[in-house]
């Protein structure tokens, strides 16, 4: 029963506090004239990509720094298949121009990177470490332009929130994702143990799900409220701060190790985001057949990892 009251509670708290956080950044993001686009890709991003970087940041510390890659690694491919590919289930996402000409190729050069920087001597150094954390500042330094090229003159109407109160959605917000995505994984984990389901299973699905919880909850608020540039942005720009501030950071606490079985999820991860692009390329829309044939793509990707 305690099992079963965790993963309500927080699937609770992940579906208000994702509402909460993306209200928030979206009227933070019209009283400055601010594109929604550079919100999701940054404080929306950032946000939902806290469970991913406390894991990895932690294990760094502990000495279990492998556990970084995977857990990155696996929560992009989930992140494009199946987050973006639910969400363009249920509503059809439009992009902007720079998503696909920027974003997405700057998302798949960094995986490139990571996979190259770890192949090259089977682990991520602390060398690899600054050199994902310069590509960090590249990114942001990016952000700053393209907020400076597309600043809308936004008048603030008596119906714009004030500053405080946008600020205070988006940290209330952002907390309760973080603290339903811990108790739904500590629900699901429970009754799965109960159940007899292997730890690898557990892995490969309900922890990995998990951490990307509130992408998924967040992408799919964002899309029925028709902000569909904070639900493609949220999914790009946590790719992009997984690799290059997760990974980074953790590479700067210790080095960590690259195995083998990292190249192949490397190149999953790619994948995912060559589909996601080829996907959008033509009509600079992300539509149900192309989240649908996501979707297939990671229930293949789970079946193949179970019997492999």
């Amino acid at each position: 029963m305690l099992n079963v009251v965790f993963l309500v509670v927080g699937f609770l708290c992940l579906i208000k506090g994702a509402d909460w956080f993306v209200e928030g950044a979206s009227k933070l993001a019209t009283r400055f004239g601010i594109p929604q686009l550079v919100i999701g890709l940054t404080i929306v991003a950032m946000g939902t990509s806290m469970p991913e970087a406390a894991v990895s940041i932690q294990a760094a510390a502990k000495g279990t720094a492998g556990i970084a890659v995977g857990n990155v690694l696996g929560s992009n491919i989930f992140n494009v298949w199946v987050i973006l590919g639910i969400t363009a289930v249920l509503a059809v996402l439009k992009l902007q121009k720079s998503t696909l000409i920027a974003e997405i190729p700057y998302m798949l050069f960094v995986t490139v990177v990571l996979m190259l920087l770890g192949m090259a001597g089977m682990n991520v150094s602390r060398l690899d470490g600054i050199v994902l954390w310069l590509l960090f500042f590249v990114y942001f330094g990016y952000l700053w332009w393209l907020t400076k090229q597309n600043k809308e003159e936004n008048e603030v109407t008596e119906e714009s929130w004030s500053v405080v109160r946008c600020i205070v959605f988006i940290l209330i917000g952002g907390v309760l994702v973080v603290f339903g995505s811990n108790m739904t994984v500590d629900g699901a984990c429970g009754l799965a143990a109960l159940a007899g389901i292997s730890e690898r299973v557990v892995g490969l699905t309900i922890v990995a799900c998990g951490t990307s919880l509130p992408e998924l909850v967040t992408s799919v608020m964002a899309a029925r409220k028709n902000n569909a540039d904070i639900a493609i942005g949220n999914i790009v720009g946590s790719n992009i701060f997984n690799i290059l501030f997760v990974i980074g950071t953790a590479s700067l606490i210790a080095p960590i190790p690259f195995e083998p079985s990292f190249v192949v999820d490397a190149i999953l991860a790619l994948a995912a985001g060559l589909l996601l692009w080829a996907g959008v390329a033509r009509k600079r829309e992300l539509r149900r057949p192309c989240g649908i044939l996501m979707l297939l793509c990671y229930v293949a990707y789970v079946v193949w990892l179970i019997m492999k």
